[in-house]
């Protein structure tokens, strides 16, 4: 989005989060996902790096992007990198159909000054046509987004550090409804697993994101301020880690005696809370009453048993996010860290599939 150039593989898919950088590279291959691991990479972000999923120091992240490429091994140059929602206008507009995309691209620049409560010089757009309106069969509807020209560039600039060239500027809810997608796809076929109404928990440090699709596209998006570095602040404090330590240590399972009934558990089930209450939001506001299944994304969604007790907690099916079980893996990677680090790989996966459009 945001007027760069669509993909075509290879393609470096680029998750920008506030702890680590994550990076992912497919191909095509057999099996029931179409799709063939070839690269990935995890590499965290010194402390401060990040501000708000704002880039704070460019020169940081693009060097932890750069030694992400090296581990990864990639010879890719070209990536993709998402802004976050939160960071990002989009509005859904009626235009005629039969306009080609610089015509429309004219008409919308034309009107974007009625959507964006920014001076357009300050701002990158882009537009996406969705389809033919519901409403009106004689318009399609296109979907309008505006951000910063700021936010756009520090993600743009961190790459050019690594040497990398911005192929594609998505936006993360963006890339996760691809990748839910695609997951969505290889549970129909491998598992028999049916749902319409899907409700996506994306964990991250320091927020929860709560994505509802409908039939494939996102209906609802709500941010609440609750992730795993409560959990990590809590081992520290506890049993006096490092940031490290704690986080490796609640990676492997092994903190301290008790660590699972007193911090753990507790941990857990206020994060099955924060998810019921996120759907209580979505539910007051909407046409919904409910949602046949849940999936837990990001690093601590492979805590063990979440997934029950929130099925538990929620009274629906819920499942750890990995669209890489059924997908074929290149030789020489690390499947078991892969498979590990599957659920917090969701927006690295949508990205890298933007190199297949």
């Amino acid at each position: 989005m945001f007027g760069l150039k669509r993909g075509h593989s290879p393609l470096i898919g680029i998750d920008i989060g506030s702890t680590a950088v994550k990076q992912l590279e497919l191909a095509r291959g057999a099996g029931k996902s179409g799709y063939r691991v070839e690269h990935f990479a995890i590499e965290p972000l010194p402390l401060n790096a990040m501000s708000e999923k704002k880039i704070a120091d460019g020169e940081a992240v693009g060097l932890a992007i750069g030694r992400a490429l090296q581990r990864s091994a990639s010879k890719a140059r070209r990536a993709a990198v998402a802004v976050a929602g939160s960071a990002v206008i989009t509005k859904t507009i009626a235009m005629p159909s039969g306009l080609s995309d610089s015509e429309l691209e004219a008409q919308i620049e034309l009107e974007a000054d009625q959507y964006v409560p920014y001076p357009l010089e300050e701002v990158s757009i882009d537009f996406n046509v969705l389809g033919p309106s519901e409403n009106n069969p004689g318009m399609v509807d296109v979907l309008l987004a505006a951000s910063r020209r700021e936010n756009v560039d520090d993600r743009v600039g961190a790459l050019e550090i690594a040497g990398l060239t911005a192929a594609v500027v998505d936006i993360e809810a963006y890339a996760m409804e691809n990748a839910t997608n695609l997951l969505l796809e290889i549970l129909r076929e491998a598992e028999s697993v049916e749902a319409n109404t899907v409700a996506v928990v994306d964990i991250g440090s320091t927020s929860t994101t709560l994505h509802v699709l409908h039939e494939g596209r996102i209906v609802y998006t709500r941010e609440q301020n609750f992730g795993g570095q409560q959990l990590k602040d809590e081992v520290q404090r506890r049993y006096g880690f490092s940031r490290e330590q704690a986080t490796q240590r609640i990676r492997d399972g092994d903190v301290a005696d008790g660590y699972e009934g007193t911090v753990l558990t507790p941990f857990k089930e206020a994060l099955a809370q924060q998810v019921g209450r996120g759907l209580q939001f979505f539910y007051s506001g909407s046409s919904f009453s409910k949602v046949d299944l849940i999936l837990l994304a990001g690093g601590p969604a492979s805590l063990p048993k979440l997934d029950q007790l929130v099925t538990e907690r929620i009274r629906v099916p819920t499942l750890v996010a990995n669209p890489f079980t059924h997908m074929a893996i290149a030789s020489g990677l690390n499947s078991q860290e892969l498979m590990r680090e599957a659920p917090g790989m969701m927006v690295a996966l949508g990205l890298a599939l933007r190199g297949f459009d």
